[in-house]
């Protein structure tokens, strides 16, 4: 008597219709056979956006508020003496008067930018720098052109704009003073309680002598205009003048109003301190406009945000970092309990599809194999010899062995009592 071969678990492709049974009985040829866990792309889209649509609001809506920020942000800023900085250190009240007054205002924050608006019949004014500028800036702002006015400098700008013909010292003031000399825009303004620290420095050969103003009695004065040939230079050693908060003491209006006011156009320089340009970089006109093209005002900011969100989103999606270790189990783990954490595994998952069709895979491999079947065996062959067994209708085998996921856990558990019983009645004698 020759031994039959080792059967093999069911075809993985269901047929397209199962063969008669005994007595005539056999299930409906469209009578559809589902095998595995029935998911289809439909479907695991739908799993995997179940998963990840709360990770995405919250990334979509955090992108929507810095967009709504960037775009409708008030047009204000926190920046030291900037024109449109409303606070107590800004210098928005001077800049606003300016205006009614039709003076056009250029606010950059660079120094290759403010090369590139100043000219000769125009004003630049340079706020005091949390830093300090390098030689060669200084050199660009004066071949400018453009009358400077420069307030609390160091004293490397201090020589540099005026030809080494003035120096920093220290000085101190206790009540307002006079101007003490004939500069009109001085005059104009008349007793300021402002910080002296210039001292003249100039001699014969200079040819240029600086106007100095508003003395402390030592030989410091707060104020200082040079007229060069081809420009004005203003210095002023204390920025009281143009600060929000300290604009209306005494004469600082006036003062600051004069030194600003003389040509229609105004280029306001509020240094930033990581500024290294010096305007021989500047690019043209024409890739400027490129530029603004391509990288609209505000977007910086944007982009930084949704590059951060991009990490961070990488970071929390990342299971392990580097390659799998391989490593030997500290105890031996039982099957059963392998078996039931391998369940929990497929209930938080809610794989009840994976789950059956292991439940119906492992049942119909047994079966096979109790009945002799060949490894070739397709589903056809297996529901005819259970059907042969039991005497069960072949529509039913089916549904057991090839039928749709169940749709709870209650049917889970149906299925397999059901598979339980099939299974022990192909056992029976």
């Amino acid at each position: 008597m020759t031994s039959q071969p080792a059967p093999a678990p069911p075809a993985p492709t269901p047929p397209a219709s199962l063969s008669a049974t005994q007595g005539g009985a056999g299930p409906a040829d469209d009578a559809p056979v589902v095998i595995g866990d029935d998911t289809t792309g439909r479907s695991r889209a739908a799993s995997r956006w179940r998963r990840m649509r709360w990770p995405l609001t919250v990334l979509v809506v955090v992108a929507l508020l810095v967009v709504f920020l960037a775009v409708v942000r008030p047009p204000t800023s926190a920046a030291p003496y900037a024109p449109d900085n409303p606070e107590q250190g800004g210098g928005m009240a001077v800049a606003e008067v300016l205006k009614d007054q039709g003076v056009r205002i250029t606010h950059v924050t660079t120094v290759s930018e403010a090369v590139s608006a100043a000219g000769p019949d125009s004003t630049l004014l340079v706020t005091p720098n949390p830093s300090f500028f390098a030689d060669d800036q200084i050199s660009a702002l004066n071949r400018t052109g453009a009358d400077l006015v420069v307030l609390n400098p160091d004293f490397g700008m201090i020589g540099g704009v005026s030809r080494n013909t003035l120096d920093s010292t220290y000085g101190e003031t206790d009540a307002p003073v006079a101007p003490q000399c004939d500069d009109p825009t001085a005059r104009a303004a008349g007793d300021l309680a402002l910080r002296p620290g210039l001292t003249d420095t100039s001699t014969a050969e200079d040819g240029v002598r600086p106007v100095l103003c508003w003395p402390d009695g030592l030989g410091a004065y707060a104020y200082a205009r040079l007229d060069f040939p081809d420009r004005s230079v203003t210095v002023v050693t204390d920025p009281a003048v143009l600060r929000n908060g300290t604009v209306l003491e005494e004469g600082n209006a006036a003062l600051a109003l004069r030194m600003l006011g003389h040509h229609e156009d105004l280029v306001w320089l509020v240094p930033n301190p990581m500024d290294v340009s010096t305007g021989d970089d500047e690019p043209t006109p024409a890739e400027r406009g490129q530029v603004n093209e391509l990288m609209p005002p505000g977007s910086a900011p944007v982009a930084l945000v949704v590059v951060l969100a991009a990490v961070l989103l990488t970071l929390w999606r990342v299971r392990r970092m580097g390659p799998l270790v391989v490593e030997n189990l500290p105890v031996l783990v039982r099957s059963a309990e392998a078996t039931r954490g391998r369940a929990r595994l497929y209930r938080a998952a809610r794989a009840r599809g994976h789950a059956a069709a292991g439940l119906r895979a492992s049942t119909a491999d047994r079966i096979a194999t109790r009945l002799g079947l060949a490894r070739s065996s397709d589903a056809n062959t297996v529901v005819d010899a259970v059907v042969a067994a039991t005497h069960r209708p072949s529509q039913q085998v089916a549904d057991l062995l090839y039928g749709p996921p169940p749709a709870d856990d209650a049917a889970l558990a149906e299925l397999a009592r059901r598979l339980d019983i099939l299974e022990s009645e192909v056992h029976r004698p």
